[in-house]
């Protein structure tokens, strides 16, 4: 018969309570390890969007240096005074690359660059307040010279970045930027004579920024979670098996034996005894048992030694 327990007025066996812990463990370590897990692959995550966006940042600052100090001097050598042509400007070449990155790369195909100015030529690079108050953060602190964090759409969608200033160091990148009347015909016939002037040498114009959506972040996070748990799930799942199995061949069959042994000899059979018995503390129970159904025997013995001289002793006494 094998050993049972009461719990709320029902019968259970030790593997099942043995089984059903086993159990809790298992769920409330995945959960626990799915939470703290969580937390560390979002961060991680995080930390991986961000240097990508980075490496991006700077391979289109890159290409706008080398634009804006090898190319466009030499495009502008053979140019005529009015003529004007919106591919030798630095920050729409950097447009176009990151248009056919995102084109030929699929896994860069939702970043977004935009090189947002207080007071850009063309209006598409017109900074919104979020912007606005980046590029017054940067005028601020000049030494700060990257900023990456969240923040939020008009829309309300949450949106990661990361932002550097633009800054004119060199005088001669002023010279379509100072008043209309030194702008090329060709630059105000297309942008107009409204915007994109009064620009000053070494202060923050503007910032470049690039966006990644959040959903990109909880992919990466959500991919390395799910693999993660996988493993855990299967490790835990081999742990439990091999614990339920050594719990069940060391401690549920022995205790199964001693309680089998003191079913027989609470029933009167004394030959009952125990086979395979362990070295620990299970095999001391089932000495120590021994030892009482040795002495249980010899009082029974010495009873009914007692009893038999006292039957023999009422029996000399009635002849």
């Amino acid at each position: 018969m094998p050993y049972t327990r009461i719990v709320n007025g029902k019968k259970t066996t030790l593997s099942k309570s043995l089984t059903l812990l086993m159990l809790l463990v298992f769920v409330s370590g995945i959960t626990l390890s799915g939470v703290a897990l969580s937390h560390i692959l979002n961060l991680n995550a995080q930390y991986e969007v961000a240097l990508t966006a980075n490496v991006v940042m700077d391979i289109l600052d890159s290409c706008r240096k080398y634009m804006n100090d090898e190319l466009t001097p030499k495009f502008k050598e053979r140019m005529k005074v009015d003529e004007f042509f919106p591919e030798v400007v630095p920050s729409y070449n950097t447009k176009s690359i990151l248009n056919l990155l995102r084109q030929n790369h699929p896994s860069y195909a939702e970043f977004n660059y935009k090189e947002a100015m207080l007071n850009p030529t063309n209006t598409e690079d017109k900074a919104n307040e979020f912007e606005k108050q980046l590029i017054e953060r940067f005028n601020r602190d000049r030494n700060l010279q990257l900023v990456r964090d969240f923040t939020y759409l008009p829309s309300g969608n949450k949106i990661f970045y990361t932002a550097s200033p633009i800054i004119i160091k060199d005088s001669n990148c002023l010279q379509c930027h100072s008043t209309p009347s030194k702008a090329p015909k060709g630059m105000i016939s297309l942008y107009g004579s409204n915007n994109g002037f009064g620009w000053q040498l070494n202060k923050v114009l503007g910032t470049q920024i690039v966006y990644v959506p959040t959903h990109i972040v909880r992919q990466k996070a959500s991919k390395a979670l799910l693999l993660i748990i996988g493993i855990i799930a299967l490790i835990f799942q081999a742990t439990l098996f091999v614990a339920l199995f050594w719990l069940k061949k060391y401690v549920i069959r022995p205790i199964k034996q001693v309680v089998n042994v003191a079913e027989s000899v609470s029933q009167g059979d004394m030959s009952a005894k125990f086979d395979n018995i362990s070295n620990n503390e299970i095999g001391t129970l089932a000495e120590a048992f021994t030892r009482m159904k040795i002495s249980l025997e010899m009082a029974i013995t010495r009873l009914d030694q007692y009893r038999g001289k006292n039957r023999r002793g009422d029996d000399y006494l009635n002849q």
